[in-house]
């Protein structure tokens, strides 16, 4: 690196770039940060190189990474030193020749109905009592069930955003810089007008509050922090005996949202509605940056691919069913 400008300061720039045009890169900016760090402390100098890089890659969750790990952190690394390259031309930018391809999307877990009913009653039953900590993970949990939101959204959300008279959500400059207008179904706005009403008992509310609320000490009335929500919700899967259906190790909160997506997509089937043509709706509710991200579901998830196949089959032999 160049003695005026450190890898740091690149870094920062090439954030505040990409962030401009709507990337928020929280993962990106604590994945380069740390590999700056891991540079400056081994005390490299001159341009970057795919060996220095690889070394880094290797040391994910300290040393004990497996292959698909250290791809994925060599993967994050190329945007970055294509976009380097314009300051220190020498800089190399790693392929996939040194780990392989990382692989495409994981199957979630697809939570059945029965689980979802589990978890919020676990959660109405959290301590102390008394405290509105249950009513937030509940609520949250289960908002985030009925609407597919991302936690992110749903713990972003100001008491302005809820309005349960027009029975619709606000979401504010989410993942890629958009916002936009998520209706709610009845029953959501009950639980949401109750869980404001025990919330109110607490805290006093201003429209930009946040709707989910930290409870304990001086946190009180703050909003609540992902980490407090990822603690508690493997807490309740620990004590729930969850056994993981898809690829990730552990069912996680936000397979809720995948496994709204799967509902619905389902229950259009089941109602013989045409798919295809309400694709680009279910996309635009879930915030998707493109329709394909959508569409994904019909390929990546056990469940709709059942009902895919089904689909290919009464096209490719319409008269089968005649036949029978």
């Amino acid at each position: 690196m160049s003695a005026r400008v450190t890898l740091e300061a690149r870094v920062e720039q090439y954030l505040a770039e990409r962030r401009r045009i709507g990337f928020e890169l929280r993962t990106m900016a604590y994945g380069l940060a740390r590999f700056a760090r891991y540079v400056a402390d081994a005390g490299h100098q001159g341009p970057l190189t795919v060996d220095l890089m690889a070394t880094w890659a290797r040391q994910a969750k300290a040393g004990h990474g497996d292959r698909t790990t250290s791809a994925r952190r060599l993967k994050m690394l190329r945007p970055f030193t294509a976009w380097l390259r314009q300051f220190e031309p020498a800089t190399e930018v790693p392929d996939e020749a040194v780990f392989g391809r990382v692989p495409g999307r994981m199957a979630p877990h697809i939570y059945r109905e029965q689980e979802i009913i589990e978890l919020l009653t676990a959660a109405r039953q959290l301590g102390p009592p008394g405290d509105l900590r249950p009513a937030v993970i509940e609520t949250l949990f289960g908002l985030i069930a009925c609407t597919g939101l991302r936690i992110s959204e749903a713990l972003e959300l100001q008491d302005a955003d809820v309005d349960l008279k027009a029975q619709v959500l606000t979401i504010r400059q989410s993942k890629f810089g958009k916002s936009r207008l998520v209706p709610l179904h009845p029953s959501a706005v009950e639980a949401l007008a109750r869980y404001r009403t025990q919330r109110n008992r607490h805290v006093g509310a201003t429209p930009d509050a946040p709707f989910f609320i930290a409870t304990r000490g001086r946190l009180l009335g703050e909003p609540v922090g992902d980490r407090q929500v990822h603690r508690i919700f493997g807490q309740l899967r620990k004590q729930l005996g969850w056994v993981d259906r898809g690829s990730h190790g552990t069912p996680r909160v936000h397979d809720l949202r995948h496994s709204f997506a799967v509902r619905r997509l389902v229950l259009w089937h089941e109602q013989g509605v045409d798919i295809s043509q309400r694709m680009l709706a279910l996309s635009t509710y879930l915030g998707h940056a493109k329709v394909s991200n959508t569409y994904w579901y019909l390929t990546g998830v056990p469940e709709l691919m059942g009902l895919v196949g089904q689909r290919f089959e009464r096209f490719a032999n319409p008269w089968d069913d005649d036949d029978e």
